[in-house]
């Protein structure tokens, strides 16, 4: 990860000058040239952050896009004379995942690999690997490299065209909205929708306007608040034990998901302006009332492209009880990994892992059992206590995404259950946290707030669609209301360093 940030993200003013620079040029070009225009405002976006990575941005490009004409030429050829075709297929296809998890993992892993082969060769007193290039992670790598391998995957399967114009294919990889931490888009999504002529619409401008401001009040609201009682209490865990440990791990829940969430909604609200519709990563997850489920609703775009890339080509759930664990086990791993190279990574993804064999285990005896009374109609108080539990499982694996490494975590965990302070909810300990009283009470009003809008999401409603259909005073209001909270109660400004989004890391 990069040091101090001074990119165009999506919370700095830079960025909302870019972007309705980029709308209004977008309408005004004739419809056959707009991707040109898109592609070169994509370029430029990805360069605040480093100019020499559009090199590798391009070169993974050019990879996918070069692989994917040549599977589609031997298309026929396969149908015509069967195993050569299928085998030159084969080898494009695994030529191109290899370069492009070999960039993927030299940016991602060598510097981590090599600390890990030093810890051995450390035990057994041999000598240690010398290295002393310094690799930065370029942004976005992660999410650009799966979404063009994804798209290779499809071409090869025969689920989608290959592209041959490349210009329209590099604005696929690179599409400034979700370059840098998705939605991990599919094809028949995104390039689809880039042949497409948009005509402008007065309800696509609204309801992208409304997302990124929605988006905006999740990030520097409540995620950047939150994130201030977090890093005071996990950087010094000893000095905060208890109970202090406890309601920063639970802000710390809602801070992820906000800084993640409101990425998400801004870029869904950016590409809207121009009637572009990405997906949506976030399915109010925790109203989860399973692990399985909350990792459906949890970027939705990361867990369906694992689940079609990685799960069903290993076997899925086809071979037998035993055999789906595995592969979900190995699912999660990789998962954790994909993250971050750190050994908490792997954990966390591990312990998500087991989370799910765990149900799958316990409702297999259910049915052996076959107790009628575990069949009724599931009440109230039972769908909150497996939400309840669904969180609170959820929450104590985050501890693991969040501390610095492995041995950290698990030290943090032991200073949570050193003592039993539970008095710091009720004596005004929560305000010496970095957060005075007046910004904690409105974000914990914030957060009453997104689980409200959620729960109506949960419940199957488009909350902007909505949203615009009530009266105009409620809209005004509302708008208002959240402009105003916005601007007065957000992280950002002298007084705070602009705070990157987290999932900018991976």
């Amino acid at each position: 990860m990069e040091g101090k940030v001074q990119e165009m993200l999506f919370n700095t003013v830079q960025y909302l000058i870019f972007l309705p620079i980029v709308v209004l040029i977008y309408y005004i070009l004739p419809p056959k040239v707009r991707y040109v225009w898109l592609l070169g405002a994509s370029c430029y976006f990805y360069m605040q952050w480093n100019k020499v990575y559009l090199l590798l941005l391009l070169f993974c490009t050019i990879v996918t896009y070069t692989g994917g004409r040549l599977i589609e030429r031997f298309k026929d050829e396969h149908r015509q004379s069967g195993r050569k075709g299928l085998n030159n297929k084969k080898l494009y296809l695994i030529v191109c995942i290899v370069l492009n998890l070999g960039v993927l993992f030299f940016f991602k892993y060598f510097s981590w690999g090599v600390s890990m082969l030093n810890r051995v060769l450390s035990a057994v007193h041999a000598g240690e690997i010398t290295w002393g290039m310094s690799i930065v992670l370029p942004v976005g790598i992660s999410f650009y490299v799966l979404q063009s391998l994804g798209y290779l995957i499809d071409v090869y399967r025969g689920d989608i065209y290959a592209e041959k114009n490349f210009i329209r294919y590099a604005l696929f990889v690179s599409f400034f909205p979700q370059l840098v931490a998705g939605p991990i888009e599919r094809s028949k999504n995104l390039l689809v929708q880039l042949h497409e002529a948009h005509g402008f619409q007065y309800e696509n401008v609204r309801k992208g306007a409304i997302l990124i401001l929605y988006g905006l009040f999740l990030k520097v609201v409540i995620a950047d608040r939150a994130a201030i009682v977090v890093n005071t209490v996990y950087e010094d865990s000893a000095g905060y034990p208890g109970f202090f440990i406890l309601i920063a791990t639970v802000l710390f829940s809602i801070q992820i998901y906000c800084d993640f969430y409101g990425y998400s909604t801004i870029a869904r609200g950016s590409a809207l302006l121009m009637g572009i519709r990405l997906m949506d990563n976030f399915d109010a997850p925790y109203y989860a009332r399973s692990v399985r489920e909350f990792w459906r609703r949890w970027h939705i775009s990361l867990s369906g492209w694992f689940r079609d890339y990685l799960y069903i080509p290993l076997g899925g759930s086809r071979k037998g009880t035993a055999r789906k664990e595995y592969n979900r086990m190995v699912v999660f791993a990789v998962s954790g990994l994909w993250h971050g190279a750190s050994l908490s990574f792997l954990f966390w993804g591990l312990l998500n892992g087991m989370g799910q064999v765990a149900e799958d285990l316990a409702e297999n005896i259910k049915k052996r059992l076959g107790n009628p009374h575990m069949q009724k109609a599931v009440c109230f108080s039972k769908k909150l206590c497996q939400t309840l539990c669904t969180f609170g499982f959820v929450t104590l694996a985050w501890m693991f995404f969040r501390a610095s490494g492995l041995k950290d975590a698990f030290l943090i965990l032991r200073d949570m259950c050193s003592c039993m302070n539970w008095t710091i909810l009720f004596d005004g300990s929560l305000y010496e946290l970095g957060v005075a009283r007046g910004p904690m009470n409105m974000l914990l009003m914030a957060i009453v707030a997104l689980f409200a809008v959620d729960y109506l999401k949960y419940k199957g409603h488009d909350v902007a669609e909505l949203f615009l259909k009530q009266d105009w005073w409620f809209r005004t209001v509302i708008i208002m209301a959240m402009t105003f909270i916005t601007l007065l109660y957000g992280c950002y400004g002298t007084l705070y360093d602009t705070t990157q989004f987290i999932y900018f890391q991976f």
